[in-house]
């Protein structure tokens, strides 16, 4: 079925970034949902199963070969890489296309919870709205496959409901093992009530004042990167290809191009799938423009915090935030995530966190904290905001009503969308999707085999493979544990190509920022599985985008050599990464709103005692009176105690606080910088901490031995 339409141009469209084909025969080993070795038959023609990846120009050249794919997938998201690996193991020849990197879009950027939905229960039984309750009996049975299909990139984790009124411990009570009854046998395990004194004792951060108890409930956190199911799952992968909707000789197919060359060719296929998330109406449109629009845009804002605002394993759910909306409070890499539910919008490519988008989570984290937790708009070390696109069925008779569950429609032309859902029944999303195409195309395929199937890494992944990767590589127990616990037992893989340290320990894994457990290898490993920006590495390749947004720039100079190695860059190249990923921190992943923090119209509000105490240390190092501090300064006070820093470390340090950018730090600039880091503004200043050790060993030094105590 040809599209009726041919458009002009080409869009850029989806989420991930892939351009890649997929055969049977890549999926021919899988175990079942008993841990039997199972087997998929290779449909025949279907490539055989290549021990190593192929390259993506490989991939293109299969994209563009002229022969006719059974199903083509517009999109690399979580949605889009399901369809693929569905349509694949059911024995259909299957390409996939996407303009960015694997999972780029709404994928990656969401609270990394693999849940039912606590609250769309509450809906369903308030309302008596069959559809919410089937959407979470669904979500609770796909929530248990991802458990059982990657046990090393998920686990089971504990979510406690902190109670402040007595009438709400009942009410509470019921709708959560309501929500264990639904699930059922896939329940992970039974909910429970707490004591206060229990409660504090396992959270101990929360406010005490007029807490009643609290119920703890389990649902699955989804702890790592996002594009490690993705890639894994896929068995073979390409990048950065875009696509417009396009009539090709009487058949369905796509006009790419290649978005890193510029290069344009067709890709034939009998059926056309349209997996793009919130750019779900752009490709509909690319069929047929009088299509009314589906999708609802509806947006989520994320902040990162250091990791002890909460406990190791416990998440925290505020129920109802003063403007109706839910927050998160998750455990995550070490970290702590907060997140706000979706708000509508009117934008479908991910707005940019706002000062006031911040400033509402910590406000919500501050309620439920205890007055001794000091929340910091400092210590936000990541914000970012991701787009959940919503639909209307254009099937329903109230078109107005949104769904929170997923809709699959086929146009007259025959192009099948998929849009809505959520993360945690992408694999439900995907067995509907090309169930759909399979009735309307006529392709000769076999059944949903999907469930059960175990993604690549774990298979032969045990909680314990980490030991082996630190007694046989010398690896760093913490970054032995990063590694088996993100790829699985592919972690050896990475392990081979580490580099040696020339120290006596750890023995090889050279880090790529001292306090993450991530390493140059990975980088390496990374570009054999199509990653090709900077961005892919700090975002998806790694989390360290959305983790520390000052640790990846700290990061980028070496990603950005060690890809110019595997990639062949030339210094422009390398420049314009640099840049590219820079500016993707600072607006994207909320570098420009921790940066505004401190800015040369930061207002100094300090009592006049804090002044003069402030003064006087900045005068230690300002010797001269010259009103101001350089490096030459610094250097000065710092050799009078000892110690030793480098001078790009120095200049990096003076950097972060000369507002102005004229090489020297002024008293003014001080005094700003000790007001931000005095209200919380600003949190981890180098050159603060700096100038008060210094002074406090000068101080030390200046004690007279009668009056010390020491001395004989």
């Amino acid at each position: 079925m040809a599209f009726q339409k041919a458009v002009k141009g080409t869009a850029l469209i989806g989420g991930g970034a892939i351009a890649t084909v997929f055969g049977l025969s890549q999926f021919s080993q899988y175990r079942n949902k008993h841990g039997a070795l199972g087997h998929v038959q290779a449909a025949e023609g279907a490539p055989a199963r290549k021990e190593h990846l192929p390259s993506r120009e490989q991939q293109l050249e299969a994209l563009q070969a002229g022969g006719e794919f059974d199903v083509l997938v517009i999109g690399g998201g979580a949605t889009g890489c399901g369809c693929a690996l569905d349509a694949a193991t059911r024995g259909l020849k299957t390409a996939l296309l996407e303009r960015d990197d694997f999972s780029s879009g709404t994928s990656s950027r969401s609270t990394k919870l693999i849940h039912g939905g606590v609250r769309y229960l509450q809906k369903a039984i308030m309302k008596l709205d069959f559809e919410q309750y089937r959407m979470v009996k669904e979500a609770l049975e796909e929530r248990a496959h991802l458990l059982q299909s990657a046990p090393h990139l998920s686990a089971p984790l504990p979510i406690m409901l902190p109670i402040y009124k007595w009438w709400q411990l009942p009410y509470y009570w019921v709708g959560i093992k309501l929500y264990d009854l639904v699930a059922g046998s896939q329940c992970l395990k039974s909910s429970y009530v707490l004591t206060k004194a229990r409660a504090l004792e396992l959270f101990p951060m929360l406010r005490r004042d007029k807490l009643v108890g609290a119920i703890v409930y389990y649902d699955g956190a989804w702890p790592l990167c996002l594009l490690r199911m993705c890639s894994q799952v896929s068995g073979v992968c390409g990048v950065h290809t875009a696509g417009m909707c396009s009539q090709v000789s009487g058949v369905c197919g796509v006009l790419c191009r290649d978005v890193l060359t510029g290069k344009e060719f067709d890709v034939r296929a009998k059926c056309v799938i349209n997996a793009t998330g919130p750019f779900t109406d752009s490709v509909r449109k690319m069929d047929d423009q009088e299509v009314p629009n589906i999708c609802q845009p509806s947006a989520g804002v994320h902040i990162v915090m250091p990791g002890y605002y909460s406990p190791d394993n416990m998440g925290l759910l505020d129920p109802a935030t003063s403007d109706g909306r839910v927050i998160f409070f998750l455990p995550w890499e070490k970290m702590t995530i907060a997140g706000t539910t979706d708000s509508p919008t009117d934008v479908t490519s991910h707005p940019i966190p706002t000062e006031e988008d911040i400033n509402f989570i910590l406000s919500e984290v501050r309620n439920y904290l205890g007055a001794d937790v000091e929340v910091r708009r400092g210590d936000v070390l990541a914000a970012w905001s991701g787009i959940r696109p919503l639909v209307t069925n254009p099937d329903s008779k109230d078109t107005q009503s949104i769904s929170r569950n997923h809709v699959v429609t086929i146009s007259n032309s025959g192009l099948v969308t998929i849009a809505g859902g959520k993360w945690t029944t992408y694999r439900a999303m995907a067995r509907d999707t090309i169930d759909a195409a399979v009735r309307e195309h006529n392709l000769k395929a076999g059944s949903c085999v999907t469930m059960g199937l175990q993604l690549e890494g774990a298979q032969d992944w045990s909680p314990t493979l980490y030991i082996r990767l630190v007694q046989d590589y010398g690896l760093e127990s913490e970054v032995a544990q990063h590694l088996a616990s993100t790829y699985g037992d592919k972690a050896f893989e990475v392990a081979k190509i580490a580099q040696v340290t020339g120290k006596r320990w750890p023995i090889v894994g050279k880090r790529l920022v001292s306090e993450f457990p991530y390493i140059e290898a990975e980088v390496v490993y990374a570009v054999k599985e199509y990653a090709r920006t900077a961005v892919d590495i700090v975002s998806r390749r790694t989390r360290l985008a959305f983790l520390n947004v000052q640790a990846a720039e700290e990061a980028l100079p070496r990603i950005v050599d060690i890809m110019a190695k595997e990639l062949n860059w030339c210094e422009q190249k390398k420049k314009e990464q640099l840049e590219t990923a820079k500016t993707f921190l600072y607006y994207e992943m909320g570098y420009k709103v921790k940066t505004d923090q401190l800015t040369d119209r930061s207002e100094i509000s300090l009592v006049p005692s804090d002044i003069e105490r402030y003064k006087k240390r900045f005068h230690m190092f300002d010797k001269d009176k010259k009103g101001f501090i350089t490096i030459l300064d610094v250097q000065r006070v710092l050799q009078s105690i000892s110690v030793q820093i480098d001078e790009n470390t120095l200049h990096e340090i003076l950097n972060e606080v000369d507002l102005n950018k004229n090489g020297q730090v002024e008293l003014n600039e001080f005094l700003q910088l000790m007001s931000a880091v005095q209200k919380g503004r600003v949190s981890g200043s180098r050159l603060a901490v700096l100038m008060k050790s210094a002074e406090e060993n000068l101080r030390r030094q200046a004690i007279p031995v009668d009056r010390s105590g020491g001395g004989l």
